[in-house]
């Protein structure tokens, strides 16, 4: 089944999008791999729906595991911000639906309080397109589907008024902002995007941050990012470091 989502204004950031929709499937990434820009692909479930570290995406019917494929025109290092950026889109889709209290867990993970309510996976399998993969919990029950999640994980449907829309509407409100989330990235814009995310995180934790050349973890207070994205951490010896993200292994926050 395919449609086309209108675009959500007049301002000429994307002229629509074409999704497709599923009964099941390995990886909506997967799929999407094939398809070209402005398409994106819906599936009511994933049998090996992944994160960024490779740990299985648990994708049980209700949820919304949705995959799609941006342009990535020009200079490489422009996108490397979209993993930032599509969760900062992801968190504005969700608040346009009535949830609040959102933040981004560095890089790629959308909380409410302790507990997870979305995970993105970016992935460029061309030198001119890029995945975004979203697995966002909605109607689903993935504690249900695996026990160990029990407290871990929350829904949107827990979060907002969203009984009255079904997943296709949600996906249209996701879709829209990652368009407008690109259209930043294309003008240059990514410093108010990072203003946000910094406003969503509220404040300092105190966070284990293991570097990809690195066996041991720096332990120290995260601080946000920069407006170039790049992660700070104030250490433990006070000295405030920034890093680049595709330096940073694993980010993971610790009780005080």
């Amino acid at each position: 089944m395919s449609s086309l989502l209108p675009s959500p204004s007049e301002s000429g950031v994307f002229s629509g999008w074409m999704l497709d929709v599923v009964p099941s499937t390995t990886s909506t990434n997967a799929l999407a791999a094939r398809l070209p820009a402005w398409h994106a692909v819906r599936a009511d479930t994933q049998t090996e729906g992944r994160g960024r570290t490779g740990r299985k995406w648990v994708s049980d019917r209700g949820g919304l595991w949705l995959s799609a494929v941006l342009p990535c025109p020009g200079p490489r290092a422009t996108w490397e911000l979209l993993p930032l950026a599509a969760g900062w889109a992801l968190i504005a889709a969700l608040s346009e639906l009535g949830a609040e209290n959102l933040r981004l867990r560095w890089p790629n993970d959308i909380l409410c309080g302790p507990r997870k309510l979305a995970g993105l996976l970016v992935e460029r399998h061309t030198a001119d397109t890029a995945v975004v993969g979203i697995g966002l919990n909605v109607f689903n029950h993935p504690e249900t589907a695996a026990a160990e999640l029990a407290g871990a994980t929350t829904r949107l449907a827990d979060l907002a008024p969203v009984g009255n829309h079904n997943l296709d509407d949600i996906a249209g409100v996701v879709l829209r902002a990652l368009a407008v989330a690109h259209g930043a990235l294309a003008s240059g814009d990514f410093p108010l995007i990072a203003e946000e995310l910094n406003r969503s995180w509220r404040e300092p934790r105190r966070v284990a941050l293991t570097l990809a050349d690195e066996t041991r973890p720096t332990t120290g207070v995260f601080l946000g990012i920069d407006p170039q994205g790049h992660l700070r951490l104030r250490r433990d010896d006070g000295i405030t470091h920034t890093y680049d993200a595709h330096r940073v292994a694993l980010l993971r926050e610790i009780a005080d």
